[in-house]
């Protein structure tokens, strides 16, 4: 039983980084212009972590690229009202 929860802490501290590593790429390519700014980092590092977690379901190469694509077109600016 240790043992189990041993590992179950070591996942929740990888996805745990993983989140913050996603978060802080995100951070940084806002700042630079290339995302979206009207959604807080966190929110999108957790939009794009839950998105493409779908793609381990899907049973075909191209519906991966789909998700992916759809991710990465949330990610970007908005466009400008009319």
């Amino acid at each position: 039983m240790h043992v189990a929860d041993r590992r179950g802490e070591h996942v929740d501290r990888a996805r745990q980084r993983l989140r913050e590593f996603v978060e802080n790429l995100i951070a940084e390519a806002t700042q630079d212009g290339d995302l979206r700014d009207d959604v807080a980092a966190g929110e999108l590092a957790g939009y794009c972590l839950h998105a493409l977690t779908a793609a381990g379901t899907v049973d075909s190469h191209d519906a991966v690229h789909r998700l992916v694509a759809v991710t990465l077109a949330g990610l970007g600016t908005p466009a400008p009202p009319p």
